[in-house]
């Protein structure tokens, strides 16, 4: 997203390009109020309404833009992402009506992550005027949060390890005036072993911890979010195939979406007390790696037989979420880049959730919905708990079959978050595999605009 201009501003009456929504239905009446030579224009560029088309037409010594969405009346968020990827810089305006969602898709057709390659021919902002003026600030801020984890997930894993994401945290703590406590080295180990345990065969500068940040006020009801700080995974012991450890560069894409919902949270000033919570590490391969059978002591003093060193993410997150529920909070969010039987079961679209309440569930699904960020729910079954039993040890951290991997790696997480807490669990997969309108590929955020919706309905209703 472009950093040098708000790509969202005020409609004041200030001079812009018209921009005209129409659908393929409606398109052969509508284009009968042009002239022949604009109509031959659009013809020239096979223009019939279709979704997603765009079309230049020639008026005088101006020009004015028609784009194909699947209904004028009602834009998703990201009806007018095509349009912001393809048109030149300038400033435009819808011609009839209001951009509404579509603000969205407007800004994040124009993120770009420069970092180590810079395009070869970059085009400057394309401003999108609008008149609901109270909702500029929010959608910036959303579009913003979105941008910031697929830079954070973009970035490779020498770069983006766990001081990177301490940096982050950092950041937000100094611009919100949180309060930031790290933890590492003695320790953590003394009061996070499994974090320490899966973090520790890492090169020093890559050393493991966890971030802990607290904000608001203390009357106000306590929200935890927790992300999972993977920065790279090898599979450890249990190592991975060299393909599947392409995008490991990814496996911390649940902090990232932890460190962009803290954010929004706090740049909003929802009247809660949060408690941000993003263990970071890498699970390396080194002689002091964790190894397959091993029993790792735990915070809550529950103790996991390792079954499998590449199940590494749910022993951090179960010490975060241990933590987190020492605060008895109203309820707790995780996200974590957690299985691939979540991407089996549904592609990379839909993030996989489980809740314990119903009633959570179904907020967290309307309000992606809403905002076209919609969750699928998966099941918690306590028949299924069996398969993480162990002979020697309280539990084991993966189960001996294939059967139902996300869902059994949901009620790993459950052991540790604490007793009647209201508890959502997001297994997303924070990449996108092929390019959408206003959604490039590589890292994104899934889930994130639903629960942030679903919190400020909760906690800030209208």
């Amino acid at each position: 997203m472009a950093d040098k201009a708000d790509l969202i501003q005020a409609d004041r009456g200030q001079e812009a390009i018209p921009i005209h929504l129409v659908n393929k239905a409606g398109f052969p009446d509508w284009v009968k109020s042009l002239s022949s030579g604009q109509r031959a224009a659009l013809a020239a560029q096979k223009f019939d309404g279709s979704g997603y088309q765009v079309g230049i037409v020639p008026d005088g010594d101006k020009w004015f833009v028609v784009g194909g969405v699947a209904n004028p009346d009602e834009l998703s968020s990201w009806c007018m992402a095509k349009l912001a990827e393809t048109l030149p810089e300038g400033t435009y305006r819808r011609a009839e009506g209001g951009a509404g969602p579509a603000v969205h898709g407007w800004q994040t057709a124009q993120y770009t992550f420069e970092r180590y390659k810079k395009s070869e021919k970059p085009v400057g902002p394309r401003i999108l005027l609008t008149k609901e003026v109270k909702k500029i600030d929010a959608a910036k801020a959303e579009a913003r949060a979105v941008c910031l984890v697929r830079d954070l997930v973009n970035t490779p894993a020498e770069d983006m390890g766990p001081a990177a994401l301490e940096e982050q945290c950092e950041k937000l703590a100094k611009e919100h005036g949180g309060k930031l406590e790290v933890t590492r080295g003695d320790k953590l180990e003394q009061e996070y072993p499994m974090v320490h345990a899966v973090g520790r065969a890492a090169a020093r500068s890559h050393a493991p911890r966890i971030m802990h940040l607290t904000w608001g006020k203390e009357s106000d009801p306590v929200i935890a979010v927790v992300g999972k700080g993977v920065c790279f995974d090898s599979g450890g012991l249990d190592v991975k195939s060299s393909t599947g450890m392409l995008l490991m560069k990814k496996d911390m894409g649940g902090a990232a979406h932890a460190i962009a919902l803290a954010g929004l949270i706090m740049g909003a000033k929802l009247p809660v007390r949060l408690h941000l919570l993003v263990p970071a590490v890498e699970n390396a391969i080194a002689g002091n790696a964790f190894r397959p059978g091993d029993v790792l002591k735990t915070r809550k003093g529950l103790t996991v037989e390792i079954g499998n060193t590449d199940a590494e993410g749910r022993l951090i997150l179960g010490d975060a979420l241990t933590r987190a529920s020492e605060e008895n909070p109203e309820f707790i969010v995780d996200f974590a880049t957690l299985t691939g039987a979540a991407r089996v079961a549904l592609g990379p679209d839909y993030p996989a959730l489980m809740t314990r309440e119903d009633a959570t569930a179904d907020a967290l699904i309307e309000a992606g919905r809403g905002v076209d960020d919609e969750p699928w729910r998966l099941p918690l079954p306590e028949a299924y708990a069996e398969w993480l039993s162990s002979d020697i040890a309280d539990t084991n951290n993966a189960h001996g079959n294939a059967f139902a991997g996300a869902s059994v790696a949901g009620l790993f997480l459950d052991k540790f978050v604490g007793e009647g807490i209201d508890w959502a669990h997001f297994d997303t997969f924070a990449w996108r595999p092929t390019a959408k309108p206003g959604r490039p590929k590589g890292g994104d955020a899934y889930g994130l605009r639903a629960s942030w919706h679903m919190l400020q309905k909760r906690f800030k209703p209208e």
